[in-house]
This record gives C-alpha cells, structure tokens and sequence, in this order.
C-alpha cells in the first residue's frame, strides 16, 4: 500500500521524460508542448526488480555464436481475411506483437472480433475488453455472426489479472482493447497515462516473447492523430496498423507504418457493412466507381502502395475568392505538396491561382502521399481553372519538380498494366521512365511521354 502524499509532475507523451516543471520544449526528443500534467503516488514497498521483469531471464539467457542460432518452427497464421494477411506481411507472426490504432468508431473492435472468430476455429483465443461489457460484445458478436467455442472472452483492467488469466488459458492469441485502459497495480499513475501505457505495453510484450502469444493491442490515437500515449509505444511493438477512413464514408484502410516482419507501407481496403467490415478485393475499381463524365477538374492516376498498383480519381474546383488571401482546402493530399505545385503552376505557367480559392479531394478517403500523384493533381487543376474536362480514359503519374520538369518514379509497368486492366487506353508519364526502356508496356495503350508541364499542356489540344 502506498504512503505518503501524492505530487504533480509533467511528462512527455513522446519520450516519457519526467519534470518536475511545465516546458514548452521537451529537453529529452525536442518536441513542442509535448509535457503533460501527472499525477504521481509514492511507490509501494515491493522489490525493484519486479517492475522490470524480461522476457528472458534465467540460466538459458546466454551469449550464443550467431551462426548457431536456429530458427523456429512456426509459421504465419493466416487470419482469414486476405486484405488484413497482405498488410501484416502474410499473417500473424508467432510471438508478435501488433498495434491497431484508430480513430473512436472507425472498427478496431469490430475487425478484431472478426479475426478472432477466424483464428477461433484452429486456435484458443482470449479477448479482454476494457471498454465493454460481456453483454454488450455478445450482442455486438451475435450481429457479426461471430461464434467459436475457442473464444474466451474477458472483461478486465488490471494487467496482473488479465496475465492470471492468460495462464489458465493458454492462448495462442491474445486481444486488448484498448492499452489505454488497463493498468499495472505496481505503477501509481492513472490508467492512460504516459507511465501507464509504456508498462502495461511492457508486461503484455515480455508476456508474447516468453511463451509465444501472439498479442494485438488496441491504440486509440489524440486530435493531433498520433497514437495516445508515448511515442516509444510504437518503438516496443512488432507492427503498427493505422486505421483510416471518416466514419461517415463506408470505406477503410488499414495502412502499416512499421512492420518486423514484412514491408511497410501496404495497405488493406475494407468497406463497412451492416455485417461488419468486408473486405475490398479490387480497390481500384471501387475508388473509380461513379466517376463523372465530361467535368473538368478530374484526373486518375495510379499510385503504389507497399506492392500493390492502386488507381485514385483526384478531384479539384477553383473559384475566384472572396478573401483578402485565397483558402486551400485538401483532403487526402499533402497541404505543403499542394501549395508547392500550385507555386509551381503559377509561376511555370502564369496560371492565376492566387486569386482563386482552391478545393482539392481525393475520392474514397484515400491518402495520397507519394510524389508520383504530381502530375495528375497538376493536370486537375490546370482542367479546373481552363474549364476543360481531361478524357476520361487518360491516366497521369510523376514527380513535379520546381522548375517544372517531370521526373521519373517507380514501378512503371505495374502502374501501366493496372491502368490497362481498368480500361485507361493513354498514359501521361514522364519521358525518363521511357528512355531507361527497359519496361516492356502492355499492348493497345497508348503512352505519352513528357518531359515537363509544358510537354503535359498537349492533352489539353489547341
């Protein structure tokens, strides 16, 4: 039992650095405004050894030679749904640890009560919920047809009960949704707090690398976006899956931003129905579905995410402002990447984007981030503001530069062959992915090389 009175210090959600002062500046990581107000209790009169248990530990905790090591026998663990297996890398990884963050509602709890039912059919799973009751996921289970007699559910806070029962258990899989609502009885902080998070996360960790459980964690994340709680969270992890997607869209997509074992950056395409979250095989096709005819302001363009092609329609409208300085408003697109081609524009080409105000959106929810979008996003705001519509079969992709040359990306024959498989007959690319000519392009497309903005002018005509 603690004794003693308690006191008030500030830590850093980033790093976990302690004052006893407010700061604007962390002295630890440097990041701004970043030191939150704690409240912290005399520790309990246990061993300090305790708290900072590992996972491995004893007489087998040896140096070994390298070349001695052996692998062990286990495999992936498919997860029954391809589109969540493709961004994990092939499936759950024995004795993994995976972050699933997310906006409140987006479907955290609802994808990972539809795994569960998945990985219940061959393997024992216990779900603990901080956040619910028993009753309310039955209810919600029994919407989502989720039924196995392998699923163990578990409505706890506290992480040595939540361990206790994991011991009985013995799963291969364990849930907690959310780490931000469990707490280590051996930390005297507030469930959610910077301390509390990095050590139950740690318990939960040396639990999985221990005895091989497999363990997915729930993160909620703060109005900046970020995961709630340290920044070294995301460090302590195996992987990091990011739930996007507005609630009021049908549409999400689960992006990996760290991946042990796999690549980063792949993502996985979902649609919520009344059954749950259902998986989205062909995600170009959806993103293009309902594309209007004949507007202006419309272009396609294929981006790679991970490995995967994936075609987006780039939306912009330009209308003259009313305003002493001109809004821009984007949605899906990089803020800083936009100004930086409408400077461009502006001054390549004396388009008058300054007195206009500007809307650019990028339809289905999706993030765009590469540079390879450039030229598609150029060509729909040139379409915008000169009123006239880009053919409809046409796609673009490359990097614009400041001076206002196009310059080559990656994985061309893989951009080009989706586009031909979607119907697109012309491809506008920059000239540098054709003089390299060592990508055969598929048959009856059309491409147009460029080597500039003003090469790209000629889809317009005269």
């Amino acid at each position: 039992m603690a004794t003693g009175k308690s006191k008030t210090v500030y830590v850093c959600r980033e790093c976990g650095y302690t004052n006893a002062k407010w700061m604007g500046k962390c002295p630890s990581c440097g990041e701004w405004n970043s030191l939150e107000e704690t409240v912290v209790y005399p520790e309990p009169s246990s061993p300090a050894a305790a708290r900072h248990e590992g996972f491995s530990s004893g007489a087998e905790n040896k140096a070994q030679p390298f070349d001695h090591l052996e692998l062990p026998e286990y495999m992936r663990q498919n997860t029954g749904t391809k589109e969540l297996d493709r961004v994990l890398g092939g499936g759950l990884v024995q004795g993994s640890v995976v972050l699933l963050a997310g906006e409140p509602g987006i479907g955290k709890s609802t994808m990972l009560l539809q795994i569960c039912r998945n990985l219940g059919n061959a393997s024992k799973v216990l779900y603990v919920s901080g956040e619910e009751s028993k009753w309310q996921l039955k209810y919600r289970a029994n919407r989502l047809g989720v039924s196995s007699p392998n699923l163990f559910v578990l409505t706890e806070t506290n992480v040595e009960k939540i361990l206790e029962e994991c011991d009985r258990i013995s799963p291969e899989y364990l849930v907690i949704d959310s780490i931000q609502t469990v707490y280590d009885s051996r930390v005297n902080s507030a469930p959610g707090s910077v301390t509390q998070v990095r050590e139950a996360a740690l318990r939960f960790i040396n639990k999985a690398k221990s005895q091989g459980i497999s363990v997915l964690l729930v993160g909620h994340v703060n109005k900046e976006g970020g995961i709630a709680g340290p920044k070294v969270l995301e460090h302590m992890v195996d992987a990091v899956l990011y739930f996007e997607g507005e609630r009021q869209n049908a549409f999400r997509i689960i992006r990996a931003v760290k991946n042990r074992y796999g690549s980063t950056n792949e993502i996985g395409v979902f649609q919520m129905t009344d059954k749950g979250l259902a998986e989205v095989l062909n995600p170009s096709e959806m993103l293009l579905s309902g594309r209007p005819k004949g507007v202006s302001g419309n272009c396609a363009v294929c981006l790679v995410e991970g490995t995967r092609p994936l075609i987006a329609e780039l939306q912009a409208l330009a209308v003259p402002t009313v305003y002493p300085s001109p809004k821009r408003t984007v949605n899906g697109v990089d803020y800083n990447r936009a100004c930086l081609i409408l400077a461009v524009l502006e001054r390549r080409l004396g388009l008058r984007f300054s007195s206009t105000d500007v809307y650019l959106n990028v339809v289905g929810g999706l993030r765009v981030e590469e540079p390879g979008a450039d030229l598609a996003l150029a060509l729909s705001l040139i379409s915008c503001l000169k009123d006239r519509p880009l053919d409809e079969e046409l796609i673009a992709f490359g990097e614009l530069g400041l001076a206002g040359e196009l310059r080559p990306v990656s994985f061309v024959e893989q951009r080009v062959k989706e586009a031909a498989r979607l119907g697109f007959t012309t491809v506008l690319l920059p000239k540098g992915n054709i003089e390299k000519g060592k990508t055969p392009l598929p048959e009856g497309i059309r491409v147009l090389p460029v080597r500039s903005i003003f090469d790209a002018l000629q889809v317009f005509g005269k």
